[in-house]
């Protein structure tokens, strides 16, 4: 792997020049400009202080975008991880939320270094199109207390909605009137302008400059420290085994979105580069980057589609775009702090609402629903529902789950056919004259054939209706486990049992293979296995 890595480090840098560097210089600012609102948002909304959104994307980008499996991976805070952090951090505290972190790193490294990058490849696409609507709606249900001005109670979102029956609801025009401003201009902002100057940029300067103007009593960011390390962050004090142990189950959950998030990103960004992405060393950079990142005081990380897209689109050439962008936000930090700190919670909040709306993959919902792909629908409304409802990776498990469950139905159903057959047509074609025509009947076989079917077999073939030749045709038999071969067994030996002559035909490799060490070809014999029907029909009337 570590070879690999610098072969694709020179060919990824081999003719750089400066035409390519000032590219990279571009795109990475362009990076800048959007990922500094959408990390203060996603640190503000993890329950957790702004700047620890602002230094996971200047260590995330810088680390992790060093080591990637992909010249146009850009990693750092995400809506997705946000939702997630919320109940661990509301919960049990920031210094669990680093813990988990930590541990989630360790889980993204081991899965890197086992090769387990290509799992992703069997969540099916309802399934994550369900993960990340169910997302969207944590996120975008997450921000009613900053959007609104209200205040709410509990760990778990369905928590804090049934709290404002109790608390009340009271919402304050002020901060709705900064929130729907700040959704309206990025929902207004011209596509073109906003390859120049993202629309939250433009969203979030406006709002400062309105509140600065009528100075309206809404909350606002408050201080950002001027520092890369921050004074709250990762203590060895906290890494005790009673914290170790309650972060486990944290830590998969995060692991499972790092590896899901960071694994599709590199597949969309990979089909618009055209650019395949290394899965394993992918999980190396964010397993390392994951357990650097709590020692800077800095929230989880994951690559992002919405950065690493915008940089591809901006023209990046290396990840050289990506780590500028992180120089980029870590300059941000010291000379712009005094501007970040009067960014009102309520813009903050239309951001990620409108970054909710936005994350859902529309085009394949709409796919789903339009050809009324009854299956789909269902994984995607049961991931969804249970995304909400319960634990991100217990929704993907459960998504996985029916697709597996949905599959086994639909793929071993298994299909038997009994023809008669009329020889007077078979010898037509053949020229063969015979004064002797037994009746024949050819039971066709279409399916694999296991334990769970078998039964479906031994229903339609009842020995004593049978013809005095049974063929089998068993070309459309891809595979059988010992269940069923003995099954057949005992069918065949009950059909010679009543004189009746048994053929096989089509029968493939690995099938004959099992047929013969069930004792099914020692029953009717190495002669009795025919290429095709036709051919045991002949050798049938020529006895």
């Amino acid at each position: 792997m570590i070879k690999k890595y610098f072969c694709d480090l020179k060919r990824e840098f081999s003719g750089y020049n400066g035409t390519t560097f000032r590219h990279d210089l571009m795109a990475g600012l362009t990076v800048t400009a959007v990922a500094i609102p959408l990390a203060l948002a996603f640190a503000v909304s993890s329950g957790v202080e702004a700047a620890a959104g602002l230094v996971c994307a200047v260590v995330a980008g810088l680390v992790i975008g060093l080591l990637s499996g992909a010249s146009f991976q850009i990693s750092g805070p995400t809506g997705a991880m946000a939702a997630i952090l919320v109940s661990i951090a509301t919960q049990h505290g920031i210094q669990a939320v680093f813990v988990a972190g930590l541990l989630s790193g360790v889980i993204l490294l081991l899965a890197g270094l086992l090769r387990f990058g290509r799992l992703v490849q069997f969540i099916p696409s309802p399934v994550i199109a369900g993960f990340t609507s169910g997302i969207a709606v944590i996120i975008a249900l997450g921000q009613i207390d900053n959007f609104f001005g209200v205040h709410s109670e509990g760990t778990h979102l369905l928590e804090r909605l049934g709290s404002y029956g109790k608390l009340g609801f009271s919402p304050v025009w002020q901060a709705v009137v900064i929130g729907g401003t700040v959704m309206a201009v990025q929902l207004l902002w011209p596509k073109k302008l906003g390859r120049i100057v993202p629309g939250s940029l433009v969203a979030i300067v406006v709002a400062v400059a309105v509140n600065a103007i009528v100075r309206w009593d809404v909350a606002i960011v408050g201080d950002i420290p001027k520092q890369l390390v921050l004074d709250n962050r990762l203590s060895l004090g906290a890494l005790d085994w009673a914290r170790i142990q309650a972060a486990i189950g944290p830590a998969l959950t995060i692991a499972t979105l790092g590896m899901v998030e960071s694994l599709l990103c590199g597949v969309a960004g990979g089909r618009m580069k055209n650019e395949k992405l290394d899965a394993d060393r992918e999980l190396v950079a964010q397993g390392v980057g994951n357990m650097i990142l709590p020692f800077f005081g800095a929230i989880p990380a994951t690559a992002a589609i919405a950065r690493s897209s915008v940089a591809i689109k901006a023209n990046a050439q290396t990840r050289l775009a990506g780590i500028i962008h992180a120089l980029g936000i870590l300059a941000s930090m010291f000379v712009l702090a005094p501007v970040m700190r009067l960014i009102p919670m309520p813009a903050l909040a239309g951001v990620l609402i409108v970054t909710a709306w936005r994350m859902n993959d529309w085009e394949n919902i709409r796919y789903y629903f339009q050809r009324r792909f009854y299956s789909s629908m269902l994984f995607f409304g049961v991931t969804m529902l249970a995304t909400v409802a319960l634990d991100l990776s217990i929704a993907i498990a459960i998504g996985v789950a029916l697709s597996l469950l949905h599959f086994v139905i639909t793929n071993t159903r298994l299909a038997v056919e009994i023809s008669e057959v009329r020889h007077d047509e078979v010898l037509e074609k053949t020229g063969q004259t015979v004064s002797h025509l037994p009746r024949t009947q050819v039971v066709y076989i279409t399916g694999p054939l296991f334990f769970g079917n078998v039964g479906r077999l031994q229903e339609a073939c009842t020995p004593s209706a049978l013809a005095e030749i049974v063929i089998f045709s068993v070309r459309g038999l891809p595979t059988m486990d010992a269940s069923s071969a003995h099954a057949v067994h005992e069918l065949v030996h009950e059909l010679r049992g009543l004189g009746k002559r048994v053929l096989f035909c089509g029968v493939q490799p690995p099938v004959l293979a099992l047929l013969r060490r069930a004792g099914v070809l020692e029953e009717i014999g190495e002669d009795n296995i025919c290429h095709d029907a036709l051919a045991a029909i002949q050798q049938t009337a020529t006895v």
